[in-house]
């Protein structure tokens, strides 16, 4: 067994402790008082009651109390020297007690000290002085030798048991202190993790509305500047004014998953795809996605679709949701345009700035994203898992 368990301090005594509740503490000062007036009313019976010897008796009362207080204190605070200083001194006055005749008080310092000793110092000073104690009681207190064996020893083994029951209560603290920290870091950790939801929504929806509104309205007011022709100008307001409107419909619907108010992915995309005039192929048997994994393939979608019309309009989009057993995957194609050539706008590494946030979102659910030609076409595929 190593060394520090034996001389380590109980656990009770820690400074964070949760007071006691109202009956534990009325029995407790209830049981001092009741001790202490045995030992009052025991010690001054008889010729004790008066003259010097009244006196002393009072004395070694006063420097009980005294004593037991500056030992309490000191077990307290950890002070280990104080608290066996405290202990010789009982033990002297007990021995002055027993043989001055206040054997009640005398068996009442031994018993106690002996008990507390065990539940209040470290395991290797509490056993020499609980010894100490309980077999001057043993040795001194007036029972036969047998009888006084026999109640030490019961008394050393209550004492023990206080001290293991002391050690469990402080250790069901120490874990409920850690599950409250575990509970407080979860709460604030869901609440960063919400935190940084709401801002990729936000980044999501208005960023790219923004950005593409500020373009166009940037060349209108160049083209005022520089005399353009009406129609041209207006050409750039409507489609900011596009762009504001379907900003304001990504906006609303983002606001609904933040609320959880959201339409299963799969009707999701057959809307989408209605509204496109797009392929639509299910694999698997849809079920129900966990509310991030949804919302993934929901932007996922929707990007896909807004890179199809702006740089590939006229062209044939497909989308494909296939559900697996621990994963989900989206694909949307779309062709080149009709007049030919390469879509506009598109890039190796996923195209706009708008892939780029899909991507940062699928990494974060432990999924992956690509985007680049295939086959003449552009191809968004996104694989999360469930």
């Amino acid at each position: 067994m190593p060394l520090e368990t034996w001389t380590r301090w109980p656990a009770a005594d820690a400074p964070d402790r949760e007071p006691p509740s109202g009956a534990r503490r009325t029995l407790t000062v209830g049981g001092r008082l009741a001790l202490l007036a045995v030992a009052v009313s025991s010690s001054f019976s008889g010729d004790r009651a008066t003259g010097w010897a009244a006196v002393v008796t009072a004395a070694w009362l006063a420097q009980t109390v005294l004593f037991a207080v500056l030992f309490h204190r000191a077990t307290r605070h950890r002070r280990i020297r104080g608290a066996l200083a405290c202990a010789a001194a009982l033990l002297i006055v007990a021995v002055l007690a027993r043989e001055g005749g206040v054997d009640v008080l005398a068996g009442i310092i031994w018993c106690g000290l002996g008990v507390t000793a065990l539940t209040r110092l470290p395991p290797v000073a509490g056993a020499a002085t609980a010894l100490a104690a309980l077999g001057s009681y043993a040795m001194l207190g007036g029972e036969p030798l047998l009888a006084g064996l026999a109640t030490a020893g019961g008394l050393g083994l209550l004492g023990w048991l206080l001290r293991l029951d002391a050690e469990a209560r402080g250790t069901q603290r120490r874990l409920l202190r850690q599950e409250r920290a575990a509970r407080a870091a979860e709460a604030e950790s869901a609440a960063l993790a919400e935190r940084a939801r709401i801002a990729r929504e936000i980044h999501d929806v208005l960023a790219h509305s923004l950005s593409a509104q500020l373009v166009h309205l940037e060349a209108a007011r160049l083209m005022l500047d520089g005399g353009a022709d009406r129609e041209q100008v207006r050409d750039r307001v409507v489609a900011a004014r596009r762009m504001a409107q379907e900003g304001l419909a990504e906006t609303r619907q983002a606001l609904s998953a933040l609320r959880g108010e959201l339409t299963p992915v799969a009707e999701f995309l057959v809307e989408l795809a209605d509204r496109d005039r797009a392929e639509l192929a299910v694999e698997g048997t849809p079920r129900p996605l966990a509310a991030e994994v949804g919302l993934a393939v929901r932007r996922t979608a929707q990007e896909a679709f807004t890179n199809a019309r702006r740089h590939a309009p006229g062209g044939r989009v497909t989308v494909r949701i296939a559900y697996r057993v621990r994963e989900v995957e989206l694909e949307v194609r779309n062709t080149r345009p009709p007049r030919g050539g390469p879509p506009e706008g598109s890039a190796a590494d996923g195209g706009g700035y708008g892939l780029l946030g899909m991507r940062e979102r699928a990494e974060l659910l432990g999924g992956e994203l690509q985007a680049g030609e295939v086959d003449g076409g552009w191809r968004v595929r996104l694989r999360v898992p469930t």
